[in-house]
């Protein structure tokens, strides 16, 4: 086996050194992030000046902007989907197994995101090893050092998506070396890393974040798409809750300095995720909310809209087919109990459609917080912060029940709900679940849900439930196990890379 694999890897050597060049003989003319060639000594260099750096920079940030597959789209379908919140939407063989608990290794949608996660883990693996060797004196120590945090910060954030879905991943934090029957035995690991525990994970995403911290830029209240202090801070609060590294006292302090960062909750929902009326634009940018976001505008617009409902910046466009995530009637039901209008409104709305997979097409609930083709995208927010504050809280070492019971108040009161019955304040196990309810209507199509379910050991009891009380899941095929809280790892990787290992149950 390995042998094939020494095979491929002398494929790509040739590849690599059919296309790389002297830099003083042939200067390419634009910047590849495999490589700008190599200087008169025969080193590789892989930025040749500040220019080239700024460029890999942009990369990354491009990532947030304008790739969202992977680190959007398909995360509500697995958080929503995969869980109560909602249908698959359409009846497609790469959706229907996250509504019915099909998946399996061979699903496109989790081989498209392994695949994306890992490339851009690739992108910032490349500034972090060479920014340092640039000759170029224009960038400056400070600079360097920043750049070096934000892409950490990066890496971070979507090590933690890897492995909050995968569980045991890959960890790579070097680039791969060159290829030649020489070196073969040196770099076949680069291309075909071992397999490290979910706790390996979990550290070197905290490594990466507290390593970055001191170098990143603060927060700009006026600019919520940087890769910021505060956003490695509100990684650090969810890395904390999770039960590999749980630390609930960390989860208090991060969210703690989160608000001593000036982050708080917007005091009007609707501003979060509204339209200005008559017009497609945000209401609001930059809330003091929002901790994390990409932005659209004209000319460069949010494309996943089409994806989820109609977009309101082209009514009529691409609202031919069946949309995914579709609001489940469980969902729909917990809004109506609560009395919730205000985040029931600003999360679902209702449409006539031309199909009825779900709903008679007269009157067809769509998610509503992705509207327009220039709504931003929220990645991190201070109430889901919070509200994992008020968990830490309730299961913490030393329980303060009543300090959690008057943040779930606080978010409960900006949407004009009444406070926590008494009676659920002075119980533990009520405490836990009033939570997990707000943090469900709360977040509600922010790709939440899901993994508030495993982080809470709640997959078997509330997904094994939900297909007898909701009329309209399609049938189950596999029950929810222990083996249901990670998602299978694609086939197709496990086929390349004799060193990782499937899931169990898969």
């Amino acid at each position: 086996m390995k042998r094939y694999f020494k095979y491929i890897l002398l494929v790509l050597g040739s590849v690599a050194l059919v296309t790389s060049c002297s830099l003083d003989k042939d200067p390419l003319d634009g910047y590849s992030d495999v490589t700008e060639g190599v200087n008169s000594e025969g080193k590789t260099v892989v930025f040749k000046d500040k220019a080239a750096v700024d460029n890999q920079m942009t990369t990354i940030y491009n990532q947030l902007r304008d790739r969202q597959e992977h680190w959007y789209m398909d995360q509500l379908l697995i958080a929503e989907s995969h869980a109560d919140n909602a249908y698959a939407g359409t009846t497609g063989a790469e959706v229907m197994p996250f509504e019915n608990n099909g998946i399996e290794g061979s699903n496109s949608v989790i081989e498209r995101d392994w695949r994306r996660f890992m490339e851009d883990i690739g992108r910032a693996n490349v500034l972090i090893v060479n920014i340092d060797s640039v000759t170029d004196q224009s960038l400056t120590t400070a600079l360097r050092n920043q750049y070096k945090a934000e892409a950490k910060i990066f890496r971070a954030m979507i090590m933690f998506d890897m492995v909050r879905l995968w569980g045991n991943i890959p960890i790579t934090t070097t680039v791969g070396g060159d290829i030649t029957e020489e070196t073969l035995e040196d770099v076949y690991d680069d291309y075909f890393p071992e397999q490290k525990t979910e706790k390996e994970a979990y550290e070197q995403i905290v490594k990466d974040l507290t390593e970055a911290i001191p170098y990143a830029p603060s927060n700009n209240s006026s600019d919520k798409t940087k890769l910021s202090k505060s956003v490695a801070k509100a990684i650090l609060a969810k890395v904390y809750a999770e039960k590999p590294l749980r630390d609930y006292a960390k989860v208090v302090q991060y969210a703690d300095d989160l608000a001593a960062d000036g982050f708080d909750l917007e005091a009007d929902y609707t501003d979060l995720f509204g339209v200005v009326e008559g017009s497609a634009d945000p209401k609001k940018r930059n809330t003091r909310e929002s901790i994390l976001e990409a932005h659209y505008s004209q000319g460069n617009g949010n494309w996943v809209t089409w994806m989820f409902g109609r977009d309101l910046s082209n009514w009529d466009s691409n609202f031919t087919w069946a949309k995914w995530i579709t609001p489940s009637r469980d969902l729909i039901k917990a809004f109506q109990t609560e009395n919730d209008q205000i985040r029931a409104n600003e999360s679902i709305v209702y449409y006539q459609t031309g199909w009825s997979n779900y709903y008679p097409s007269s009157n067809y609930p769509f998610m509503y917080k992705t509207r327009s083709a220039f709504s931003n995208i929220i990645k991190y927010r201070y109430a889901d912060i919070l509200l994992l504050k008020a968990e830490a809280l309730v299961m913490g070492n030393s329980a303060n029940l009543s300090a959690a019971a008057e943040i779930i108040d606080k978010v409960r009161a900006r949407v004009k709900l009444s406070k926590l019955a008494s009676s659920v304040r002075g119980n533990k196990e009520a405490m836990l679940e009033a939570v997990l309810k707000e943090r469900r209507l709360e977040l509600a199509f922010e790709g939440e849900r899901w993994f508030d379910l495993v982080r809470l050991n709640k997959v078997e009891s509330v997904m094994n439930s939900v297909f007898a009380k909701d009329s309209g899941r399609k049938p189950q095929i596999y029950p929810f196990t222990e083996n249901s809280y990670k998602m299978p790892i694609p086939q197709g990787i496990i086929d390349q890379n004799p060193k990782i290992n499937q899931n169990p149950g898969y």
